[in-house]
This record gives C-alpha cells, sequence and structure tokens, in this order.
C-alpha cells in the first residue's frame, strides 16, 4: 500500500518524503484528458476528408489504437521508454506491468509522481500510431492494424521518446529540445505514414478523376480540428507537468501558431482558386500546431507567429511531394506532420530562449541561435534527421516482415477497395446510404450513367444534398 499524508497547506506528501503539489497533480491529470480527445479527433479529421464508403473505419481505428496502446503502455511500453536504468536508445523492462509505478519523482518531473506521468504519457504514445496509420486509407485490411499497432510502438515510438526524454537518452544528454513531441510524435508518425503509403502502393483510380474527389463531411474535418485544437492546450501546456507560467506560456504560443497557420494556408489556397476553404484552415492549422510542439516550452509569442507562418507555408507547398514523386499519401501526413515536425526542431533550434524555459523556476537551458547557442541548430538537425531515419526504416521492416506472416498482410484486396472498408471489414456503416455505382461503371459511361441515376431518385435517397459522384 501507498501511505501518503498532507501537509498545512494540503500538499501530498508521499511514502518518499517527497513533496507534491496537487495543483500540478491536477492540470496534468486534466491535461492527460484534454489530449485523450485529440485521438478521436484524428479520426474524425481524417475520416471527413475520405469518401463516404470509407468514413466509420478511420473513427474506429482511433478507438482501436487507444485500446491497443494502453495495454502495451501498461505492458512494457512506459518501462522501455521510461525507466531511469535505460541505455541511450532503449529503456529496459524496470516497471514490466507497471510495477512500483507509483508515488516516487517521475522520470520527467520531480513535480508529479510517477504514476501521473505514466498516464499522461502515454495519451502521447496513443495519438502517435493513429496519426500514422491515417496513411492506410481506403486499401487497408483492419485485423492485421492491431499487431502493427503493438509492434510499431513498440519497436518505433519507444526507443525515439526514451532518445528523447528520458534522461538516459542520447538525445537529452546531447542537449536536444523538444518539449512536447516534434520528433516522437510528429516526424515518426509522419515518416511511417511514408513507409506505409509506399509499401501498400496506389489506391484504384490512382491518377484519374475517380480519385479527384472532395472530402465527403467537411463538417467532421472542422469537429476533428475542434477537437485536435482544444487536446493541444493539453499536450503543450501539460507538458510543463506543472500548473505554472511555463505551461501557460506553452498555451499562448499553441494557440497564436495554430492561428496564424491557418490563415497562412488558407491564403495560399485562396491564391489558386479564389476560395475560402475551411478544409485549408484546418489543415493549416493542425501544420502550426504541429510545428510548435517541439517549441512549445521555449519560444515567445513572437516567434511562434514565424512558426505558424513557415509551417503553413512549407506544409502546404509539401503536399506537392506525394505528386512529384508519385506515392498515394492520402492524407497528407508526410506533409503536414513529418514536414512540420521538422520546421518546429529547426525553428526551435534558432529561437529557444533561456529565459522562456526558465519562467518554471526550474529549467535551465543554453538557448538557441537567439541567444548566441549556435551549436542548438546542429543538435536540432542531428535528431530530427536520426528520428526520420529510424521511423522509416523500421517501419519498412515491420511491415515487411509482417506481409510474410499468414494473415497479417494489410493490402486489401481490389474488391474491399470497390466496396468499401466500411462494408468489406465492419459491415457497419457511417451513412445510410453509400454509393458505389461509379466504382463498378466503365470511366466513360460514369458521367452519363451519374446523370440518369440523378434524374431518376430522389436526392434523399443519395444522401442529401450529394449526388452520387459526390459520394464516392
Amino acid at each position: 500500500m501507498v501511505n501518503v499524508t498532507y501537509d498545512a497547506s494540503g500538499d501530498l506528501i508521499s511514502s518518499t518524503g517527497t513533496v507534491f503539489n496537487e495543483g500540478d497533480i491536477a492540470w496534468t491529470l486534466a491535461s492527460t484528458a484534454l489530449v485523450w480527445i485529440m485521438i478521436p479527433g484524428v479520426g474524425f479529421f481524417y475520416s471527413g476528408l475520405l469518401r463516404r464508403k470509407n468514413a466509420l473505419n478511420m473513427i474506429y481505428l482511433s478507438m482501436m489504437t487507444i485500446g491497443v496502446v494502453s495495454f502495451q503502455w501498461f505492458f512494457w511500453g512506459y518501462s522501455l521508454a521510461f525507466s531511469e536504468t535505460a541505455s541511450p536508445y532503449i529503456g529496459n523492462l524496470k516497471y514490466f506491468a507497471l510495477q512500483n509505478v507509483l508515488d516516487q519523482p517521475s522520470i520527467g518531473s520531480a513535480r508529479v509522481p510517477a504514476i501521473v506521468f505514466c498516464v499522461f504519457q502515454l495519451m502521447f504514445a496513443a495519438i502517435t500510431p493513429m496519426i500514422a496509420i491515417g496513411a492506410v486509407a481506403e486499401r487497408s485490411r483492419l485485423g492485421p492494424l492491431v499487431a502493427f499497432v503493438f509492434a510499431w510502438s513498440t519497436l518505433v515510438y519507444d526507443p525515439i521518446a526514451c532518445w528523447t526524454w528520458n534522461s538516459q537518452g542520447w538525445s537529452y544528454v546531447l542537449g536536444g529540445l523538444d518539449f512536447a513531441g516534434g520528433t516522437p510524435v510528429h516526424i515518426s508518425s509522419g515518416t511511417a505514414a511514408l513507409a506505409i503509403s509506399l509499401y501498400l502502393g496506389k489506391r484504384r483510380g490512382y491518377g484519374t478523376e475517380r480519385l479527384a474527389y472532395k472530402p465527403h463531411n467537411t463538417t467532421y474535418v472542422i469537429l476533428g480540428t475542434v477537437f485536435l485544437w482544444f487536446g493541444w492546450f493539453g499536450f503543450n501546456g501539460g507538458s510543463a507537468l506543472s500548473a505554472n507560467l511555463r505551461a501557460t506560456e506553452a498555451c499562448i504560443v499553441t494557440n497564436l501558431a495554430a492561428s496564424v497557420g491557418g490563415l497562412t494556408w488558407m491564403f495560399w489556397d485562396y491564391r489558386l482558386e479564389r476560395k475560402w476553404s475551411v478544409v485549408g484552415f484546418c489543415s493549416g492549422a493542425i501544420s502550426g500546431l504541429v510545428a510548435i510542439t517541439p517549441g512549445s516550452g521555449y519560444v515567445g509569442s513572437p516567434a511562434a507567429v514565424l512558426f505558424g507562418f513557415m509551417a503553413g507555408t512549407v506544409c502546404n507547398f509539401a503536399t506537392q511531394l506525394k505528386f512529384i514523386f508519385k506515392f498515394d499519401d492520402t492524407l497528407d501526413i508526410f506533409a503536414s506532420h513529418a514536414i512540420g515536425g521538422i520546421v518546429g526542431n529547426i525553428l526551435t533550434g534558432l529561437f529557444a530562449q533561456a529565459s522562456i524555459a526558465g519562467a518554471d523556476g526550474i529549467t535551465m537551458i543554453p538557448g538557441g541561435w537567439l541567444d548566441h547557442n549556435y551549436r542548438q541548430l546542429g543538435i536540432q538537425l542531428a535528431d530530427s534527421v536520426s528520428g526520420l531515419s529510424y521511423s522509416f526504416v523500421m517501419t519498412t521492416i515491420i511491415l515487411w516482415i509482417m506481409h510474410y506472416i499468414p494473415g497479417l498482410r494489410l493490402r486489401c484486396d481490389e474488391e474491399t477497395e470497390i466496396l468499401g472498408v466500411d462494408d468489406a471489414e465492419m459491415g457497419e456503416f457511417a451513412y445510410d446510404y453509400v454509393g458505389i455505382e461509379t466504382e463498378l461503371i466503365p470511366p466513360q459511361h460514369t458521367a452519363a450513367t451519374t446523370s440518369q441515376i440523378s434524374e431518376e431518385k430522389d436526392p434523399k435517397q443519395l444522401g442529401g444534398e450529394e449526388d452520387v459522384s459526390r459520394v464516392q
């Protein structure tokens, strides 16, 4: 049993004699809940961008990922990432099955007990593979993804989290600055998405008008962005692991970078179509949030404006990489997360300030270029390249090992692509009506048949205001 007492001010005194402020514990636990809501937020965001016949499985995958990673984190994930006796690359099984993870000071901060830090970091571990597996959109079997998420969390996320945030990790010791997950969360997941896209290959109809569809539910895109933006206050602000001025500063720059990123992306899109795209705004806001993640506890508000502008610009243009190199990254995960994470890491190396980091009264860093610490940029680049390379290679290895294990191959058959993953793999639907007519009709006859169907059927039977061509 854990024996705890309280002092006269109401602070918790652990069995080890450490005093914990309950306000710090409360803020970290509240931030845990905020980050949790981001995970289905990713599912809704992805779902809205796809065709309606593939809408439900993305939301399902967000819930499946929470379940798998929660078990994996309990089983050995937390120990592999945050055991104090870790190697520079990965931890050991000191805390296997959360043994003795109780009221001792956490490795992340002495201001919160280990059990609080454990559940907070679980949410980071859970959202990361969910970001990555969005790359399977419209062409994957669902069953093998359970095994993939478990293996990927163990072999990719845990080692990168260890070397970034564990006090024994090589990047941490070298002086890398990553406040809330630029490399462990965003670069690793975005690069894994690239590896998944290359492994799965192109969707049926790639390069034709059949895949030139608009997002089937823009409301879902907005809803997902709301969940993500809302939760990111806990993602970045909670990473201070204390209710203090540094957490407040992290929340301020988080909101500011998201706002500027959203506006920037929307303005870039407006120059092409002369339309004010809410999907563009949401995409830019998320890219701004991704970029500010590593620097949120190190940079001030003026720098956050640049983070948002650069992320909205670079990530917007990075979406063209899939056309240049001809890979089918359906949801632009590599452009938004991997490229956005690299932008954030580089800018952190330039604009990190010792005065901002020291707002918690504890942290001491040499800062970045603003503080004349010019070697910081090199450290940030080394961390970024290491995370990108390791994630790509290890993800590819995992995918090809699964490819040759009976029952674990990810790629679905052509019939599943035509029917939609929701019907073929789940037998459930996001909507009452899901049209697949254009998938079954030769391309030269699609336009004529669509026109005939639209004339013969009541619009309500076709899913409301959309015709058959739009529901694909």
